[in-house]
């Protein structure tokens, strides 16, 4: 049976708040944003103590950390922003099990310099593959020697997107330090939005195996080409809602076939946590009572 969840980010309140208010909506696990009002959790911050504060009160609310967040540009065009940027990933993996998971997330990041969600053309070349492979090869062998797991969360805007990109990124960086993060939603472009269930499907033919945690949000061919972030009081890489031909709203807002996605990911896991994304407070209860819906009538 899989867990539902949530990123603790899209209730912006002190550590205690938090979990009650993700207890009230009926979450069984949570990914872990470094993120509470009553705490600094900056990365030159954190400290044992403080990490333990969090896994305990987690731990005594019956809510499991089953993975953390360091989203980041791993490919910044400034150097100095790039090292800075890896370096923070490699204290949240430090710290990892400290947290209560061994799994942290970040996305591979873009070359441009506005957004870390919005193509540059240096992105689809061999040398920004090559650095990024360079650097997860790097993080994932940092992470299995502080006991941790670095899972990369791929997007179409960003130095790895395609379903392609993912294998071979997987067959250049054969490391046990290093895993996925299923989101579906990230591998839709213009080209093929209108065949969902046909790219679907070659996500999990290819890349199933990889998998240890997933996410629900969904998708939709977009009317505003432009990049797209809802007004809330989170990061921008919780506010993002898409960028071009490809809106990404709140699970159940979209056009995601969430019937075969649900089967093929229980299939191949049957017990992994799936972690709502991409809404604001309110819609919190809608769309878990739609993922529960659609949990049900699959039947895990």
């Amino acid at each position: 049976m899989l867990s539902v969840g949530i990123f603790n980010a899209y209730y912006p309140y002190t550590l205690e708040e938090s979990i009650r208010r993700m207890k009230k909506d009926g979450f069984s696990c949570v990914q872990l944003d470094l993120a509470f009002k009553d705490m600094d959790l900056s990365y030159d911050a954190l400290t044992k103590e403080k990490c333990h504060t969090i896994r305990n009160a987690f731990r005594d609310a019956n809510l499991p950390i089953v993975c953390v967040s360091a989203y980041t540009n791993l490919i910044h065009p400034d150097p100095v922003k790039r090292q800075q940027n890896v370096n923070s990933v490699k204290q949240v993996l430090q710290f990892a099990r400290d947290l209560g998971s061994p799994y942290v997330v970040s996305e591979t990041g873009t070359y441009n310099i506005e957004s870390d969600w919005v193509w540059d053309p240096k992105n689809g070349t061999e040398e920004a593959y090559e650095e990024v492979v360079k650097t997860i090869e790097d993080l994932a062998k940092f992470a299995y020697d502080n006991g941790s797991m670095f899972l990369v969360e791929n997007y179409v805007n960003n130095v790895i997107g395609s379903v392609d990109q993912v294998a071979r990124l997987f067959s250049d960086v054969n490391h046990p330090g290093l895993g996925l993060m299923m989101d579906p939603t990230n591998y839709f472009t213009d080209s093929n939005i209108d065949h969902i269930d046909a790219t679907l499907n070659q996500i999990f033919n290819t890349l199933g195996d990889k998998v240890k945690i997933a996410h629900a949000k969904d998708c939709m061919r977009a009317v505003n080409l432009g990049e797209k972030h809802a007004d809330i009081d989170a990061s921008e890489s919780h506010s993002f809602r898409g960028a071009g031909a490809v809106e990404l709203p709140a699970p159940g807002l979209g056009d995601l076939n969430y019937d075969l996605y649900l089967s093929r990911l229980a299939k191949l896991h049957p017990n992994i946590p799936i972690i709502i994304e991409h809404l604001e407070e309110e819609d919190i209860p809608r769309a878990k009572r739609f993922l529960d819906d659609k949990l049900k009538k699959v039947g895990v």
